[in-house]
This record gives C-alpha cells, structure tokens and sequence, in this order.
C-alpha cells in the first residue's frame, strides 16, 4: 500500500512560545480525506508545542498504583515541565542534549565492539519523561528504603544505583540523598560475595574490596564522561506497590554528569545485577513499558511482570526473536529485515545484517549508513514539496514548516524477523528544533560506519507497549497511547 501519509495541521505554532522547549506532533480525535484517499488511511494531527512551568502536576511516589490484579503494581512514566526559567539559549540547550545522546551512541559501539562480558507477580511502575529534569531520557519514582527517588529507566545498562549520604562529590538533585546510616534494613554487600563478582560483567569494571573485604567499591563510566562510584548495598525498594528485600545497588558517593535533577539510574539490562535479573523468580524475566510523548501531562508505564490487563494496547502484541550473545548480555538485540517509508519498501545492502539495538536510554535512532541514506532519499522525495532548513547536530535531514497549515507525514514502518512490524508514531517521526517549526528535522541519524550495531532509540519507541520476555528471549511490540 503506497503513500499512505499522516495528515499533520501545522497552525498554532506561534502559541505559548515563550513556555517551549521541543514542540512535538499529537494526535486529534479526527481524519480527514486528502487527494481522495479515503479518510481512514489517515490521521488529523495538530503541533502543539510543550510547556514548562505547568506546577499543576501531582508528583508520581513509589505506591504507584494499586490494580485489582493482585500480581501487578504500576509505575506512571509521564512527562515533566519546570526548568525552562533556567535555560538562557534554546538552541545550545537542545544540541548539549542531542550531543550527550551521541557521545552514548559511541560508547555502545565501543561496548558492542570490544564484546564486553556480560510464581509470577508484577509491579507497574510510573514512568515519565525527564525533561522537568532536563534529560531526554523517561524517570520513574520509586522507594528506596522508604524513601522516593525519582531515577531514569535505561534499558542498556545493568546496576541500579542512587546518590547517598556521605557524598564526597554529587551533581544536585531534586530528591533528599538517600542516606545508607539511617536506614535500618540497609546492608554493605560483602567482597566476596556473587554480587561483587558480577560487578566486571554489569559495569565493565570489577569490585575493589575494602580494607577488610566488609565492603565492595564500583565504578561505572558512561560515554558522555559521566560515572558513579560507590558502595554495593543492600535494600529494600518499592516498585508500584511492590516490595522488593534485599536488593542489590549502588551506593553513590562520587557522581558526575548528565544525569538532570534525577536520584540515579534503574538498570533494566539482563546481566545479574539488573532488576530484571534479580526479580526473575517473582516476575518472571518479563517487563514492558510504554513511553509517553513529550506533551504536558503525558504519561506512561513500566510494568515488571507479564500481566496483559495492565496494558491498554489497541493493535496485538506482535514478537520477534531476542538475539543472543552472551559476550554482550546487558544488550537486547532484534533482527531488522526491513523498512518502508510512505509504503515504499526500502532497498540497502545493511538489510543483509540487520542485528539492531532497542534502547531506553538512546534517544535519536541511529541506522548504519546504506540504510539511512535509502531512508533519508526515499523521505525527502514523498516529502519534496515541503522547503529545506539547515541540518542541526546529528540530524541532517530538515525543513522548514512554519508557513503551512497542515504537512503529510510518510508512514514509517520497521519490519523485523518473524514478520513482524512496528509502525513508528507520528510523534516519533519529527523532532522540532525552532520554536517556530521553522527548523523541523528527521528524528534519525546515521552511524558513520556498515559495520557498526543500528540502535533503535526512544523517540520511535513512543506510543508502544514494548514487551520483554528474558526467558522465552523475545520482544513484542503493540501500538498503544500511552499519553
């Protein structure tokens, strides 16, 4: 089916102009016919642009909540909006953001490439967008020995760890440090216990002991130059409801980075030490999430457990096989066969080996290069009557659509081993770098090399539930408004 396109108004993007950071596409509650196609080929959509400042919104705590489905509990991931009073220069706001997500794009090759080692109940857990803490990535709040901490949800890496009391050196946060001293369920994970020894094939470094093996150092870098070191411990945490004794993370005395106002990370990875690993006998090695947009309000969620009541899928739950390698095991791998822009099937050599990365905690998709440039051509030519604007950053591939009422946007579709597709949400097809939409660009990016792993990134996760089931080693995708 060709030039099956979304129907995009592009008025009112002059509106709350000084309240925008990333205007972004969202669906109406309406269809229209265009050159006479039929009107449900196609969906009315509106640009509204997001807002910061709103104080309007409830804060999500670590309850989460309750379902009469007494295995889950859930976690809203929603959207977050303050911080634009702090933020003098849009423009180099936005490309720190788009440079920080390259800069891990880099370290996930260098990881990929140097082949680093690696009775069901559930727990729905809030998740929402971090820009209210100026990441791009999605946070949820949980309970850490009692206490809310609000930390980003990243699917490519493995320890869970949060700032604590005595920090020698920590970045700010919105949350109170958690400190290990007044907690009496907090314990020090011994040197020589499995937890320290898992550390080299979760962080890429081994545990240093302590002067009298009592306590386990770690250190973990990211590839922007951020990193956390500290303490393993032990707590009890509190995901959606759900508690969970003795878990093992980080104790973070030294912290450094991008990590916005948030309290740490939720490692949701495969090796040992990621929640996913340590929660297996309780939810079964399954967890899915649903990434909210960017718009005010909008939010999602992270459920550990597989519990189909908890989703609000409007299409079936689809899989593909989850690749194994166990020189990579904190990463989940998919097969890409295929993609078609507008209904066009795309044609490139990098289809041959089509090994992709799915990850929480990239944001812009990265494509090796024969298949982004089929991509980009075959986008600009559907999308040719719509002026050019300048590349920005990563992104190369940009117009200008600040004069027109309405843009038709190509479906975009990603078909993967199996048979089985996902099709990209329209929210997930622009990403708005001016305010105005004079400066609109392809939310993709090419890597610079064949050889390198394509990684799939939040921004076209939008408005799916993604399901990943460890144990049976697949990964299902299902269109769901998760805002």
């Amino acid at each position: 089916m060709v030039g099956l396109p979304y129907h995009v108004p592009a008025s009112k993007l002059s509106l709350l102009l000084h309240h925008v950071l990333l205007p972004v596409i969202v669906v109406a509650a309406a269809a229209a016919a265009v050159d006479g196609v039929c009107c449900s080929h196609q969906n009315l959509l509106s640009v509204h642009a997001l807002q910061w400042g709103d104080k309007s919104l409830p804060r999500s705590t670590s309850s989460g909540r309750r379902r009469s489905h007494t295995s889950t509990a859930m976690l809203e991931m929603r959207q977050q909006h303050q911080v634009s009073r702090h933020i003098t220069n849009h423009d180099d706001y936005v490309s720190k953001l788009l440079i920080a997500d390259e800069a891990r794009v880099s370290s996930l090759q260098s990881r990929i490439s140097n082949k680093l080692p690696q009775d069901s109940s559930g727990a729905q857990v809030p998740l929402v967008s971090g820009i209210k803490l100026q990441t791009l990535n999605y946070v949820a709040t949980i309970g850490v020995g009692g206490k809310n901490m609000t930390v980003i949800v990243d699917t490519g890496s493995d320890l869970t760890w949060v700032q604590c009391k005595p920090c020698f050196y920590c970045y700010s946060q919105q949350d109170p440090l958690f400190e290990p001293s007044a907690s009496p369920s907090y314990q020090y994970v011994p040197c020589n216990s499995t937890a320290c020894y898992s550390l080299q094939a979760a962080t890429g470094s081994a545990g240093v002991c302590g002067a009298d093996w009592s306590t386990c150092s770690y250190a973990i870098n990211y590839g922007d130059g951020s990193y956390s070191r500290g303490l393993l411990g032990r707590e009890r945490i509190d995901v959606g409801g759900a508690s969970i004794e003795g878990f093992t993370f980080g104790c973070g005395l030294r912290n450094h980075g991008l990590f916005g106002g948030t309290a740490g990370l939720m490692g949701l990875g495969r090796t040992q030490l990621s929640l996913v690993s340590q929660t297996t006998d309780r939810f079964g090695g399954v967890f899915s999430y649903c990434l909210p947009t960017r718009m005010l309000g909008s939010s999602g969620s992270l459920v550990l457990g597989d519990d189909p009541d908890a989703y609000k899928n409007s299409t079936p739950i689809s899989y593909t096989r989850m690749l194994s390698d166990p020189q990579q095991a904190p990463f989940y791998f998919l097969n890409l066969t295929d993609m078609s822009v507008g209904g066009v099937a795309l044609e490139a050599a990098g289809f041959s080996n089509g090994r992709i990365l799915i990850d929480s905690g990239t944001v812009i998709t990265r494509l090796v290069p024969s298949v982004y440039q089929a991509l980009k051509a075959e986008f600009v030519k559907q999308f040719s009557g719509y002026p050019p604007a300048p590349s920005f950053s990563i992104l190369d591939t940009c117009f200008d659509l600040s004069a027109y009422e309405e843009v038709n946007v190509p479906r975009l579709r990603l078909g993967f081993e199996g048979g089985m597709e996902m099709t990209v949400d329209v929210t997930g097809i622009f990403y708005f770098v001016k305010r105005d939409a004079s400066q609109v660009c392809l939310a993709m990016a090419s890597l610079q090399y064949e050889d390198q792993t394509g990684i799939i990134g939040n921004y076209q996760q939008k408005n799916q539930r993604v399901v990943y089931d460890t144990v049976a080693s697949r990964i299902g995708f299902a269109e769901e408004a998760c805002s």
